[in-house]
């Protein structure tokens, strides 16, 4: 029977959108006025990039913001936009999996209908990931909460093996696999872009590939065609952003001229935007 939940027909929707061969393209957010500017670009739907966001708050990416101004700030952006939008939560704002359904749960509260979970460690111990079996009940909870508030949530599970140098193909398809038993509805795999290892995992991982793009990485079309149903940014527009902040900021105060602002965005264009309701 259909949930009555008011986020049931948006997370439908959000699903349907992962299609192998027609992947679901998402330059990310990190706040209301940058996720209404990828929407207004044409964007089906926004990501959030939890680093972009932690540094507009003032925090570190890591594990160092805090759930309650993290979500906050999710709020915001689904206030500011009519797509869908998929959180980046990182580990799950939380040290244990029953945490991790609090999180969701405060997820949903904001509006969002999908979520990345990460199986990153940030611990001094050294260790790069979180082990496996501990992963999986981090996103069984996560599954368990969104289902008992009646929300088809897409579940993302991010496996950082590549990022952080912690294994290759088969270990990352080792947990793919784990972490889709457990309930993930996806698997991102950010750092993975040659095409060769593409296919691989593509063909290994039971469910729809996210990949996370970056100068230098294939083409949208030419991923598509290796079978991958996501592509995301990450931190990507938020760092070239701040770059050009950096840019502008030296060359006005080092050579008193302006150059860096050219094309920038039309004010009353912006202002528009972000005072849509």
């Amino acid at each position: 029977m259909k949930s009555s939940h008011p986020l049931y027909d948006t997370a439908l929707a959000f699903r349907a959108l992962h299609v192998p061969g027609r992947p679901l393209v998402l330059p990310n957010a990190w706040d209301a006025v940058s996720a209404a500017v990828i929407e207004e670009a044409g964007a089906a739907a926004v990501a959030t990039t939890s680093a972009g966001l932690a540094w507009a708050l003032g925090a570190a990416d890591g594990d160092q913001l805090d759930r309650d101004r993290a979500l906050a700030a999710v709020a915001r952006i689904t206030a500011a936009v009519r797509v869908p939008v998929s959180a980046d939560i990182e580990g799950g704002y939380a040290p244990d999996p029953a945490g991790v359904a609090g999180t969701v749960r405060a997820v949903l509260a904001a509006g969002a209908v999908g979520v990345n979970i990460e199986d990153a460690r940030y611990e001094p111990d050294g260790e790069p990931l979180r082990a496996v079996g501990e992963q999986a009940e981090r996103i069984a909870a996560a599954r368990e909460a969104a289902d008992a508030e009646g929300v088809p949530l897409f579940v993302n599970a991010r496996i950082d093996t590549f990022l952080r140098g912690a294994g290759g193909v088969d270990r990352t398809l080792e947990r793919a696999a784990a972490f889709r038993a457990a309930g993930a509805d996806g698997v991102f795999v950010p750092g993975a872009v040659d095409p060769e290892t593409v296919k691989e995992l593509v063909a290994g991982v039971d469910g729809p590939l996210n990949v996370m793009v970056a100068p230098g990485a294939p083409a949208v079309a030419e991923l598509a065609a290796l079978g991958v149903a996501r592509i995301s940014a990450g931190a990507g527009l938020a760092q070239a952003a701040h770059a050009l902040v950096r840019r502008a900021a030296r060359e006005l105060l080092r050579e008193g001229t302006y150059e860096a602002l050219a094309g920038g965005y039309d004010y009353g264009e912006l202002n528009a935007l972000s005072g849509r309701p």
